[in-house]
């Protein structure tokens, strides 16, 4: 055999070998991909029962378990900072001087954009009061916070990436600017499933007033590409929280139970054909419904909550408040309610922000503190992670009487839950513009609140178009600082 043919033998064999090796790499890459993702769709069809309570997704947890639940109470607008919860003495000296152009060169600005040249400081507009042993520094429009200083730990380092209201809504909620993420509460559901088989795991309160009452869309509060049982059921603050709860007039609950078994077994005939997580949903959601017709009312009946108690709210319930709104998040964390989110729409003062944080503040105060104290002598406070913030801050400069919207530093308050009491954490400049020590990110929140329900936030994926998913994206650090 010559040299030349010996050649071209060794050439053939190396481009068969290259091109039969490729497509057998193709194989098994495409070969496991459609493993995987037949294994998390048989996982989650297993788990996803129509007939069942959703348990979760986890076999088991990656950390100690510190939380049963979070309830969230959102104060949507964008509360200032520099009046309720970050002390600024040198902003209060620099009262109606030119802002240092070092601080805001560059950077991004909502409405006050076009202004750079005539920006001026805004000193605090509220005085502010070393409280509790701790001593934190907390405005005297929030008195009954401070007197639960000692049983919070204050962050005043936030940041978040966007400087208008829905966006920045999206950021908290979900862990993305991206509409069509999963709400935070909707991963938790998907996570770890509920503890309560007649009421929803996931629960929206909203009141409003104070101030500008920005909308909120139900997509904070959606699953998005998680299945439609895991998404937040709004109840209403006010009347009925669910409308048609109640049986029409001449049905009796023996009847409705027929109803709900026929509706049940064509959906399930349906789902052997289909096989679709979408009507697992349904036969879940139609029985989840029967059982609210009698856990409802009973949710809402507060007759036996002591006089003493509903004075501490500052409420006899059903009136639409937010003051309302924290009893029954109490009573909804009570009975297994995993994710309990309360937004009170009026924080967004662009101008008159002395008086309107003033009247603000007490549509909350009262019932945020009391919400902390009631929790606490019921001995639920250590398993429940309380969350009070918005999504973002306002400026140390003046926007005629008001503030405008403010993304690089703000402050939010956490209590219970395994999270350090009556410590304050991270510090925005000596002007309250920008988080300079221990920098939080809302990704960050996330984490640590995974974290405190024994979750690795790393490890909760959902594989969706190709990609795992988690709430964190590819970010996110848990707080341990904060952390008992």
């Amino acid at each position: 055999m010559s040299d030349a043919f010996e050649d071209l033998v060794l050439k053939q064999n190396r481009r068969t070998f290259l091109r039969r090796s490729s497509a057998g790499l193709g194989s098994v890459a495409l070969g496991m991909m459609l493993s995987d993702s037949a294994r998390g769709s048989r996982s989650l069809a297993q788990r996803q029962d129509g007939d069942s309570q959703w348990t979760g997704i986890l076999d088991r947890l990656h950390y100690p378990q510190k939380i049963k639940r979070v309830i969230h109470l959102y104060m949507a607008g964008g509360p200032s900072h520099l009046e309720t919860l970050d002390y600024k003495p040198k902003l209060a000296e620099m009262n109606g001087q030119p802002m240092p152009k070092s601080f805001t060169e560059g950077q991004q600005i909502a409405q006050l954009q076009g202004q750079r040249e005539r920006l001026k400081c805004l000193g605090p507009q509220q005085n502010f009061t070393a409280s509790g042993e701790s001593g934190q520094m907390i405005s005297d429009v929030l008195p009954n916070i401070q007197s639960i200083a000692d049983d919070i730990c204050i962050v005043r380092s936030m940041e978040t990436a966007q400087i208008n209201h829905d966006p920045a809504h999206t950021l908290m909620n979900t862990g993305s600017i991206i509409g069509g993420r999963p709400s935070m509460g909707s991963w938790l559901l998907y996570g770890l499933g509920s503890e309560c088989d007649d009421l929803p795991g996931y629960v929206v309160l909203t009141s409003v007033g104070g101030g500008q009452s920005q909308p909120i869309a139900s997509r904070q509060w959606h699953s998005g590409f998680l299945p439609s049982r895991f998404q937040g059921v709004e109840f209403r603050s006010k009347g009925d929280p669910v409308l048609y709860v109640k049986n029409p007039s001449g049905v009796d609950a023996r009847r409705q139970r027929d109803v709900i078994d026929a509706v049940r077994s064509m959906n399930q005939l349906g789902n052997e054909t289909l096989r679709d997580n979408e009507l697992l949903t349904r036969i879940a959601q139609y029985e989840l419904a029967f059982k609210m017709q009698m856990s409802v009312p009973q949710l809402v009946d507060i007759e036996d909550e002591p006089e003493h108690v509903l004075d501490m709210y500052g409420t006899r319930g059903g009136d639409g408040s937010f003051a309302s709104n924290c009893l029954l998040a109490r009573r909804l964390a009570e009975r297994g309610v995993r994710f309990i989110q309360l937004y009170h729409r009026g924080w967004d003062h662009h101008g008159g922000i002395k008086k309107g944080i003033e009247v603000t503040a007490k549509h909350v105060d009262q019932a945020s503190a009391a919400l902390i104290k009631d929790l606490k002598q019921r001995g639920m406070l250590d398993e429940t992670l309380v969350i009070w913030g918005g999504e973002f801050g306002r400026t140390p400069m003046a926007q005629g009487s008001g503030r405008d919207h403010h993304i690089k530093g703000f402050s939010l308050w956490m209590a219970g839950g395994g999270i350090k009491p009556g410590v304050s954490y991270g510090n925005t400049d000596e002007l309250g513009y920008a988080s300079v020590e221990n920098v939080c990110q809302v990704h960050d929140l996330h984490a640590t609140m995974l974290h405190q329900f024994g979750v690795d936030h790393k490890r909760l994926t959902y594989r969706f178009q190709g990609r795992d998913f988690r709430l964190t994206d590819v970010h996110g650090k848990v707080l341990s600082d904060i952390l008992v």
